[in-house]
C-alpha cells in the first residue's frame, strides 16, 4: 500500500499530505489527516521556537523576583504535565501497537509527531517555574502558541468526529471480527483529551500570574495595573478601562493617576544612558584608558563624564548624543520596527483578498463558487485587519515609550550639565536658550520616534504598491505616479509661502501682544487721561495687518487641502485614462478598478508622510547639534579651589590671577581670612569686589596662584536668588527645620515683621524669581538662608545694599558684626557702606582689580590713600542718613587730624537735613514694628525710596493685605464638557451664511465623489465598452466631469471655511478688546495681567489658526464616514441593520475617551511647566547651588519633576492606544459585515461590491480621525469659551452720553469743587475708604491734602475721576453732579499729574498727544515750559523719538517731566497733582513746582502731598485721617495751633 505514494511528506505520514479536490474544489472542504497532524500542529510549535528568545529577554529584563505559588501557576503545571504524559503515551502506544509483528506499519509521523510536541511542551513546562522565579507575570509567546494550537486543532476535531461516526456505522452493520479499530479508537480518545487540555491552557493563559514578592522598587497600592495585566489585557488595553471609566464619571485629578512604571523612571533610564554616554566620551579621547564599571546609582547619583576633557587628553571630536541613544534604547526600537514590517505586509494583503471577493461575486452569474469560499474571504479580510490593529497598537505604544525615555535621558543630561557649565559657556547663551534645549529640542525627539520607522517603511510601501499596481494595469501606473510626485513639490512651494506668511503673522502677533501688555500695565493712567480709544485704534491697526496676513495664509491653505483631497481622484483619472487609451484591448473590469483604487489609497499615506518626515528629520538634526554643543561645552574646573587643611587660615588666596574667560579681571590678589575674623572688601563700583568672592567659590577661571578654603561654605550673592517655594523652604534650603534656631535667624535678619505681613506667614509661596517680594526682603531671606545653614565660612556679597539703613544697622549688629550670630565664623563682607567699617577686623581696598591697600579702619584713614578717597566719594553721593554721618564724623575725628574728610562729612549732614520726609510713621510705632528698641529718627534715603522695605510701606502693605484678603482670584481650570452656547457663539461669529455654505459645499463634494465612483462601477460592469471606443470616451468624459465638480466644490468649501474663520477671528477679537478696555478698575486689580494677556495671545491664536483647520478636518472626516455608510448601504441595504449597534459602540468609546483624554492633557501640560521653570531657576542659581554644595538634591528634585510629568503623560499615550484599538475594531466590524453581506446577499454586481468593500477598508482610519478631531475641537473651543466669558464681564459706565454735548466747550469754567457727604469703597463687600467727606473749594484755590498712609488721600482723586464709583453722597464740579456725565467727558476735562509716570512705547509725540489734535507749536511750547525742550532738541528724531517700553530709555525725572508736559497740553480749569513718592531729584521737583505755580495760576489745584514743604504756601490744607476730614483751614492757621495734627507732622519733618 505504501509503495505508490509520491511526495516525501506522503511517505512520512503514510497517507496523502495534500489533496486539492478534497480541500478546495468542493462544497464540503476538509484537510487530509496527514496535513492536520503535521502542518497544523507544527506551525504553532515552529512559531514558539522562533519567538522563545523574547521569553528569555523578558526573564533577563524583569525587575522583580519570586511570584508565590498560586492556583493559576499550579493549574498550569498540572495541565502541562498532563499533556506531557499523553504525548509520551502516544509515542509508547505507537511503538507498542504499530510496526514490528503487528499488521499496522509504523510511519515516521507516529514517532516524530509526539516527539516534536513533547519537546515543545517540555520547554513551556520549564518556563512556568522560571517565569515565577523571575517575576514575569504573563507570556505573550505562550498565549499565542496555545491560541494557534487550539484554533488549528479544530479541523481535526471535525475529521475525528466524522471518522468515529463512520466507524460506528461499520460496527453496526458488520460482524465485529472483521477489522480491529483499537489504534484509531486510542487516537480518538488521546486527541480529544489533548484538545481539552489545549483549551484549558489557553484559558489559563488569559490571566496573569500573582504579584511578585520581591520587587526592586516599592509597589504602592496605586501601581499601574499594566504591570500585572495579562497578555490579552495588554494587547486590548483592557487594563485601562478603569481609568477611562473614572475619567468619564468625574474629571480626573492627579491623585487618580497611577505610579510610573519603574522601567520608565529616571532612576532606571539614567544609569543606562550615562553608561553609554561615558563610553562614548572616552572613545573620543586617546590616552584615557581607565575602564569604568557599568554606571550604578550611588545614593541616587549618576556621574556623567565631562566631554570637554582634561587639558591633557587629545580630543578627537565632539561626543554626540546619538550613539548612546541607539545603544540605550535601540532594542525596543528594533522590536517596533519588526512589528511595523509585519503590519506593512498585512496592509498589502487586503487588496489581494478584495480581488478574490470581487472575483467570487463575478462568478455568481456564470459559474457560482461554493458559498463557504465567500465567507472565508470575508473572514480573512477581517482577521487581517484585526491583526494589523493589534500589532499597530503595540507598535505605537513601544515607540512612544522609546520617545519618553529618550526625552527623560536628555532632560536629565542637560540638567546635570547645566549645574557644571563654566561662565564662558554661560555667556554664550541666555537662560531662555538653555531652557529651550530642554523644552523644545528634547521634546522633538519624542515626537519623531513614532515616525522614524517611516524612513524605510514609506519607500517599502511605495515599492510594493507600485509592484501590485503594475500587475493590474501595467505601465500606465507610471502616469498616476507622476501626478502624485508632481504634487509634492507644488505643495512644497505652497508650504514655504505659508511659512513666510506665518513668520510675518508671528511678528504682528508679538507686536500686538506687546502693545496690549503695555496698555494693560498702564490701564489706570489711560483711564485717568481718557485715552483708551486712541490705544484701541493702535491695537486694531496691528490686528488688521495680522488678519490680512492670515487671509493670505487661508487662501494658500485652502489650495493645499484642495490639492490633497483631489489628488487621489486626479491620480485615478490619469491612470485609468492612460490605461484605456494606450491600447484598444485594455478594458477596465471591476477587479482591476477597485483593487487599483484601494492600492492608490494605500499609496497616499506614505507619500504625504515622506515630506513631513524629512522636514522633521532636518529639525531634529538641528536639535541634536544644539544639544551636542551644549553637552560638550566647557565645565568649571573642580580643582581650582583646594581644600588643604594644613594651611594656617581657613580662607586664603595667594598671588591669584583670575579671569571671566577673556581678559584678566583680578591680578596679584593676596587675601587671608583668619579664623572667626570679619574681613571687609571695599572699593568703587566695578573694582572687582564681587569677583574676589567668586574666585573663592571657584566660579572664575584661575590663571595662577592658589585658592584654599577649609570648611563648609555659605554664600549670599549680590542679587538674591529666591526659589519658587515657601519662605520657610527658601531659608531652610533642604536642611531640617529646627524651630528655635529658625526663629533666632528670622529675628536677627529682621524678617519677623515681613513674615507677619505675608498672607500665610512663612508658608507663603513666593512667585518665580521672588516676584512678590521687594528687593530688601529677598536679600534678607537670602541672608537668613546662609545663617541658618550654619556653615564655617561665609561669603557675603553686599547683602546690605538693598535694605534700608536702620534695617542694615540691625542686621549688622545681630548677624554680621562682632556681636552677631556669625561672630565665631570666618566671614568676608563686600560692602558699599562706610558706617560699619570701624567694626571689622581688617579691610581690603580694591582698585581696578588689584588690592591697593589693606589694614584696619584707623590705619587706612591715617594713610590718606585710596580708602580716604573712597570715603569722600561715598559722602558726596549724598545718600547717607544724618545719624550715620554723625557716627562717621565721631569715628574720623577720633583718629586725629583729617580736616578735608571732616569738611565733606559736615556738607553731607546739611544735605541730609533738607531731604527729610513727612510721610514716615511716628518713630515709636515704627520701632515697635521693627522690633528694635533704639529710638533713632527714621529718615529714609531718597535713593532707596522705591525699596519696599521702609516701615511706612510695610504698614501700608499690611493694611492692603487685610483689605484685600486674597487679592488674586484663582483661575478656574475648565472641567467637563463645553456648553452648546459656546458653539452657537462661534457659529454666530463665523456668520450663518458662511457656515451653511461650507456644509452645503462639503455635501456637494461628497456627492460628486460618490457619483464618480458609481460611474466607475457602471463603466467597469459594461460589457460593450471593449468593442466601442465612442462609448469608452463617453465614460471617460463623464468621469472627468464628475472629477471637475469635485475639484470646484472642494476648493470653494475650503475657502468658505477659511473666510468664515477669519471673519470670526476679527469679530471675536474686536469685541474682546472693546469690552476689555471698558472693565472697571477693580477687575484689573483682581485679575493678574498675565491671565488677561493669555486671552489676547494664546486664546486668540487658537481661534485664528487652530480652530478653522480643525473644523475643516472634522467636516471632511464626518462626511467621509457618512459617504461610506451610504455606499455600503447602496450595495447591501441589510447593512443598515448593523449600523445602529456599531454606532452605539463607537459613541461610547468616543465619550469615554474624550472625557478622560481631555483631562489627562490638561494635567500633563500643568505638570510640564514645573520641569522647565525649575530648570530655569537652577541655571540662574547655579553659583549658589554650587556654593552650598546641594547639586545632588536639585538633581533629585528635577528627576522627581520629570517623573511626575511622565505619570501624567503615560496614561494619555495609553488613552490614545485604548481608543485606537476599540475604534479600529469597530471599523473592522464594518469591513466584516460589508464583505459578508456582499458575499451572502446574492449580490451579482461585482462593481458595487468592490466599491463598498474598498470604502469599508478606509473607514477605520476615518473613524479614528473623527474622534481625534472632535476631541481636539472640544479642547480648543475652550478658548472661545474663555474669551466669551471675558467679554461678558461687568462694564464701567458709558464713555459718552447724549446730554454731554450741551456742555460748554471749556467746561468747567470756574473750577469749583464740592464734596457732599461723600462715601466710597474700593469693591463690593469692603469697608468704606472715605466716610462722608464734605468740603467746598472755590474756583482757583490751591489746596493741599495730607494724611498718613491709608488715610484716603488717593481715594479722593480716584473718586473725582470716577475710577471708583461713589457709595453715597456726591461730587459737584461747577454745580454739575459728575455721576450724571459720560466718563470720557468728565476725565478729559480734568487734568492729573499722576504719582508714577507711565509712558508707552511709541513716539514722544504719541505719548504727549495720542489723538494727534495739537499742533507742533503747542507741543513745543509745552515742552519748553516743562524744561524738556533742550533735551528733545538734542535728540536726532526730535518729537518722533522712539520711547522704549515703559519709558526705559528716559530717566525717572524726565518721565515725570513728560507727564507735566501732558498736563500743560491739556490745561483744564482743574488740576490734580498726586505728588510723586518715587522721588524725582530735588531740582526736578523744584522745576515742576515752579511751572505749576506760574502756568496754573488761575486753575484750581489739588495737591496730594507727601512732603509738607510743597504745600506750606497753599491756600487751604485738608488733613485726612481714616477716611474723614479732621482739619480744613489755611496752613498758617493750623501751624499756629500746636495741638493740630498738621503741626505735629510739620514738627516730625523738622519744619517748625
Amino acid at each position: 500500500m505504501a509503495e505508490d505514494i509520491g511526495s516525501p511528506m506522503d511517505r512520512f505520514c503514510g497517507s496523502t499530505f495534500w489533496n486539492a479536490t478534497e480541500t478546495w474544489y468542493t462544497n464540503n472542504p476538509d484537510f487530509t489527516p496527514c496535513f492536520e497532524q503535521t502542518a497544523l500542529v507544527w506551525m504553532p510549535c515552529a512559531f514558539y521556537w522562533a519567538f522563545v528568545v523574547f521569553d528569555f529577554y523578558y526573564l533577563k529584563a524583569s525587575l522583580d523576583r519570586n511570584i508565590p505559588w498560586n492556583k493559576l501557576s499550579v493549574s498550569k503545571m498540572l495541565v502541562n504535565l498532563g499533556l506531557l504524559v499523553i504525548t509520551a503515551l502516544d509515542l509508547i502506544m505507537a511503538l507498542v501497537k504499530k510496526g514490528g509483528d503487528s499488521e499496522l506499519p509504523l510511519y515516521d509521523l507516529d514517532v516524530w509527531g509526539p516527539i516534536i510536541k513533547f519537546v515543545t511542551f517540555l520547554l513551556i513546562f520549564i518556563f512556568i517555574p522560571l517565569n515565577r522565579k523571575y517575576g514575569v507575570q504573563t507570556s505573550g509567546c505562550q498565549f499565542i502558541f496555545w491560541f494557534l494550537l487550539t484554533v488549528l486543532s479544530i479541523p481535526r476535531c471535525r475529521t475525528e468526529v466524522r471518522a468515529a461516526a463512520d466507524r460506528s456505522k461499520i460496527d453496526d452493520s458488520q460482524q465485529p471480527s472483521e477489522s480491529d479499530f483499537s489504534w484509531e479508537e486510542y487516537m480518538y480518545v488521546s486527541f480529544f483529551v489533548s484538545f481539552t487540555l489545549y483549551c484549558c491552557m489557553l484559558l489559563l493563559n488569559c490571566f496573569a500570574d500573582g504579584q511578585p514578592t520581591q520587587t526592586k522598587y516599592q509597589r504602592g497600592e496605586n501601581e499601574i495595573p499594566e504591570l500585572s495585566a495579562s497578555f490579552l489585557s495588554r494587547i486590548t488595553y483592557q487594563w485601562f478601562d478603569k481609568m477611562a471609566l473614572k475619567g468619564y464619571r468625574n474629571p480626573l485629578e492627579e491623585k487618580h493617576l497611577w505610579d510610573l512604571r519603574p522601567q520608565d523612571s529616571c532612576s532606571e533610564v539614567m544609569p543606562i544612558f550615562a553608561y553609554h554616554w561615558n563610553q562614548n566620551v572616552r572613545k573620543n579621547y586617546k590616552g584615557r584608558s581607565k575602564t569604568e564599571p557599568k554606571a550604578q546609582f550611588s545614593n541616587g547619583n549618576v556621574t556623567f563624564e565631562n566631554p570637554h576633557g582634561e587639558k591633557t587628553g587629545r580630543k578627537k571630536g565632539m561626543a554626540s548624543i546619538m550613539p548612546p541613544i541607539y545603544k540605550s534604547f535601540g532594542g525596543v526600537f528594533l522590536f517596533g520596527a519588526l512589528m511595523k514590517l509585519i503590519t506593512d505586509t498585512l496592509t498589502f494583503a487586503q487588496p489581494q483578498v478584495l480581488s478574490l471577493i470581487i472575483g467570487f461575486v463575478e462568478d455568481q452569474r456564470t459559474d457560482p463558487q461554493p458559498e463557504w469560499k465567500g465567507i472565508l474571504f470575508s473572514v480573512t479580510l477581517f482577521v487581517l485587519a484585526a491583526a494589523q490593529t493589534f500589532i499597530l497598537g503595540q507598535y505605537f505604544h513601544r515607540m512612544f515609550i522609546v520617545g519618553l525615555r529618550i526625552r527623560t535621558a536628555l532632560i536629565n543630561a542637560i540638567y546635570r550639565k547645566a549645574l557644571r557649565i563654566s561662565n564662558a559657556t554661560k555667556k554664550e547663551s541666555t537662560v531662555g536658550e538653555i531652557v529651550n534645549l530642554m523644552a523644545v529640542d528634547a521634546q522633538r525627539f519624542m515626537e519623531l520616534t513614532t515616525y522614524l520607522n517611516m524612513i524605510w517603511s514609506a519607500p517599502l510601501q511605495i515599492g510594493l504598491a507600485l509592484y501590485f499596481l503594475w500587475q493590474q494595469l501595467g505601465p500606465s501606473v507610471l502616469a498616476g505616479l507622476a501626478v502624485m510626485i508632481i504634487l509634492i513639490p507644488v505643495n512644497g512651494v505652497i508650504a514655504s509661502r505659508i511659512k513666510t506668511y506665518q513668520i510675518r503673522q508671528m511678528k504682528y502677533k508679538d507686536e500686538r501682544v506687546k502693545l496690549m501688555n503695555e496698555v494693560l500695565s498702564g490701564i489706570k493712567v489711560l483711564k485717568l487721561y481718557a485715552w483708551e480709544p486712541s490705544f484701541e485704534k493702535q491695537v486694531l491697526d496691528i490686528r488688521d495687518k495680522e488678519i490680512a496676513t492670515l487671509r493670505s495664509t487661508a487662501y494658500l491653505n485652502a489650495s493645499t487641502s484642495f490639492l490633497w483631497s483631489c489628488a487621489p481622484f486626479l491620480v485615478s483619472l490619469v491612470t485609468f485614462a492612460t490605461y484605456v487609451l494606450i491600447d484598444e484591448n485594455n478594458v477596465l473590469d471591476a477587479t482591476k478598478t477597485f483593487v487599483s483604487l484601494s492600492l492608490f489609497n494605500i499609496l497616499r499615506f506614505p507619500l504625504t508622510m515622506l515630506p513631513m518626515l524629512i522636514t522633521n528629520l532636518v529639525q531634529t538634526q538641528v536639535s541634536v547639534k544644539r544639544i551636542n554643543k551644549f553637552l560638550n561645552s566647557e565645565e568649571l574646573d573642580p580643582n581650582s579651589v583646594l581644600h588643604d587643611s594644613s594651611k594656617p587660615h581657613p580662607m586664603s588666596i595667594e598671588n591669584g590671577e583670575f579671569s571671566w574667560g577673556d581678559e584678566i579681571t583680578l591680578r596679584n590678589i593676596n587675601i587671608e581670612v583668619r579664623k572667626s575674623n570679619l574681613v571687609a572688601l571695599v572699593g568703587t563700583v566695578g573694582s572687582g569686589k564681587s569677583s574676589v568672592v567668586q574666585a573663592f567659590l571657584g566660579e572664575m577661571e584661575k590663571l595662577a596662584g592658589v585658592v584654599n578654603t577649609v570648611g563648609k561654605m555659605a554664600y549670599v550673592p549680590q542679587q538674591a536668588w529666591i526659589q519658587n517655594a515657601t519662605v520657610r523652604d527658601n531659608i531652610l534650603f533642604g536642611q531640617q527645620y529646627d524651630r528655635k534656631r529658625y526663629n533666632k535667624v528670622i529675628d536677627a535678619c529682621a524678617l519677623r515683621a515681613d513674615i507677619d505681613i505675608l498672607s500665610a506667614g512663612d508658608l507663603t509661596e513666593i512667585g518665580e524669581k521672588g516676584i512678590n517680594l521687594s528687593g530688601g526682603q529677598k536679600q534678607r531671606i537670602s541672608l537668613a538662608r546662609a545663617v541658618y545653614c550654619d556653615a564655617d565660612l561665609y561669603l557675603l556679597d553686599d547683602p546690605l545694599s538693598a535694605v534700608d539703613s536702620h534695617v542694615g544697622k540691625h542686621i549688622f549688629e545681630e548677624v554680621i558684626g562682632p556681636k552677631g550670630l556669625l561672630a565665631r565664623k570666618s566671614r568676608i563682607l563686600v560692602t558699599h557702606g562706610v558706617t560699619f567699617l570701624p567694626q571689622v577686623d581688617s579691610i581690603y581696598v580694591l582698585k581696578m582689580g588689584e588690592i591697593s591697600e589693606s589694614g584696619t579702619f584707623d590705619q587706612l584713614v591715617k594713610n590718606k590713600g585710596a580708602f580716604a578717597d573712597f570715603i569722600i566719594q561715598h559722602l558726596q553721593d549724598g545718600n547717607a542718613e544724618e545719624e550715620e554721618l554723625n557716627q562717621i564724623k565721631r569715628q574720623i575725628s577720633s583718629t586725629g587730624d583729617v580736616p578735608e574728610l571732616l569738611g565733606s562729612v559736615e556738607k553731607a549732614i546739611k544735605l541730609a537735613r533738607t531731604e527729610s520726609l513727612s510721610d514716615s510713621i511716628s518713630v515709636t510705632s515704627a520701632d515697635s514694628l521693627m522690633g528694635t528698641g533704639s529710638g533713632g529718627s527714621l529718615r529714609r534715603r531718597t535713593r532707596r525710596q522705591n525699596s519696599h522695605d521702609s516701615v511706612a510701606s510695610a504698614a501700608s502693605l499690611k493694611k492692603k493685605q487685610e483689605v484685600e484678603g486674597k487679592l488674586i482670584e484663582t483661575e478656574k481650570s475648565q472641567t467637563g464638557g463645553v456648553d452648546f452656547a459656546v458653539y452657537k457663539h462661534y457659529i454666530k461669529s463665523v456668520g450663518i451664511f458662511l457656515s451653511v455654505a461650507t456644509l452645503v459645499l462639503n455635501f456637494v463634494f461628497q456627492a460628486f465623489q460618490i457619483g464618480s465612483n458609481l460611474w466607475l462601477t457602471k463603466w467597469a460592469n459594461d460589457e460593450n465598452v471593449g468593442n466601442d471606443t465612442g462609448l469608452r470616451d463617453m465614460y471617460l468624459g463623464v468621469y472627468g466631469a464628475f472629477g471637475f465638480g469635485q475639484v470646484v466644490a472642494k476648493y470653494f468649501s475650503g475657502l468658505a471655511l477659511a473666510m468664515g474663520g477669519l471673519h470670526c477671528s476679527a469679530e471675536i477679537f474686536s469685541s474682546l478688546l472693546n469690552r476689555g478696555l471698558k472693565w472697571p478698575m477693580e477687575l484689573y486689580d483682581t485679575t493678574p495681567i498675565g491671565r488677561i494677556i493669555s486671552r489676547y495671545s494664546k486664546d486668540i491664536d487658537t481661534v485664528d489658526s487652530a480652530l478653522p483647520s480643525l473644523f475643516a478636518m472634522l467636516l471632511n472626516t464626518c462626511f467621509g464616514v457618512l459617504a461610506t455608510i451610504v455606499v455600503i448601504s447602496m450595495s447591501t441595504p441589510i447593512f443598515l441593520a448593523v449600523i445602529v449597534p456599531i454606532a452605539l459602540l463607537y459613541y461610547f468609546a468616543q465619550r469615554f475617551y474624550v472625557a478622560t483624554s481631555r483631562q489627562l492633557m490638561r494635567l500633563e501640560s500643568v505638570s510640564r511647566s514645573p520641569i522647565y521653570s525649575h530648570f530655569g531657576e537652577t541655571v540662574t542659581g547655579a553659583p549658589t547651588i554650587r556654593a552650598y554644595n546641594v547639586g545632588d538634591r536639585f538633581i533629585e528634585e528635577s528627576d522627581a519633576k520629570v517623573d511626575k510629568n511622565q505619570v501624567c503623560k503615560y496614561p494619555s499615550v495609553i488613552a490614545n492606544r485604548w481608543l485606537a484599538i476599540r475604534l479600529e475594531m469597530v471599523g473592522n466590524l464594518i469591513i466584516l459585515f460589508a464583505s459578508l453581506f456582499a458575499v451572502l446577499g446574492g449580490q451579482t454586481d461585482p462593481g458595487l461590491v468592490g466599491l463598498s468593500v474598498s470604502y469599508a477598508l478606509q473607514v477605520t482610519q476615518t473613524l479614528n480621525w473623527l474622534v481625534r478631531m472632535s476631541s481636539d475641537i472640544e479642547t480648543n473651543i475652550v478658548s472661545v469659551e474663555r474669551i466669551k466669558e471675558y467679554g461678558e464681564t461687568k462694564q464701567e459706565a458709558a464713555w459718552e452720553l447724549e446730554q454731554d454735548k450741551d456742555k460748554p466747550k471749556h467746561w468747567p469754567e470756574e473750577g469749583r469743587v464740592e464734596f457732599q457727604n461723600f462715601q466710597v469703597r474700593y469693591r463690593e463687600g469692603l469697608d468704606l475708604v472715605l466716610r462722608g467727606v464734605s468740603f467746598n473749594i472755590t474756583g482757583g484755590e490751591k489746596v493741599g491734602i495730607v494724611g498718613r498712609t491709608g488715610a484716603g488721600k488717593s481715594s479722593l482723586t480716584l473718586a473725582l475721576f470716577r475710577i471708583i464709583e461713589s457709595a453715597g453722597g456726591r461730587i459737584m464740579i461747577d454745580g454739575v453732579d459728575i455721576a450724571g456725565m459720560g466718563l470720557h467727558m468728565l476725565r478729559s476735562r480734568l487734568t492729573i499729574i499722576p504719582q508714577d509716570p507711565v509712558l508707552f512705547s511709541g513716539s514722544l509725540r504719541i505719548n504727549l498727544d495720542p489723538f494727534e489734535i495739537k499742533t507742533d507749536d503747542e507741543i513745543w511750547k509745552a515742552l519748553e515750559l516743562s524744561h524738556l525742550k533742550s533735551f528733545v532738541k538734542s535728540l536726532t528724531a526730535g518729537l518722533n523719538h522712539e520711547i522704549a517700553e515703559g519709558g526705559e530709555n528716559l530717566s525717572v525725572g524726565q518721565r515725570q517731566l513728560v507727564c507735566l508736559a501732558r498736563a500743560l497740553l491739556r490745561k483744564t480749569k482743574l488740576l490734580v497733582l498726586d505728588e510723586a513718592t518715587a522721588a524725582v531729584d530735588l531740582e526736578t521737583d523744584d522745576l515742576i513746582q515752579k511751572t505749576i505755580r506760574t502756568e496754573f495760576k488761575e486753575c484750581t489745584v489739588l495737591t496730594i502731598a507727601h512732603r509738607l514743604n510743597t504745600i506750606l504756601d497753599s491756600d487751604k490744607v485738608i488733613v485726612l485721617d481714616k477716611g474723614q476730614i479732621t482739619e480744613f483751614a489755611s496752613p498758617t492757621e493750623l501751624l499756629d495751633n500746636p495741638k493740630s495734627a498738621f503741626y505735629s507732622m510739620a514738627k516730625d519733618a523738622n519744619l517748625v
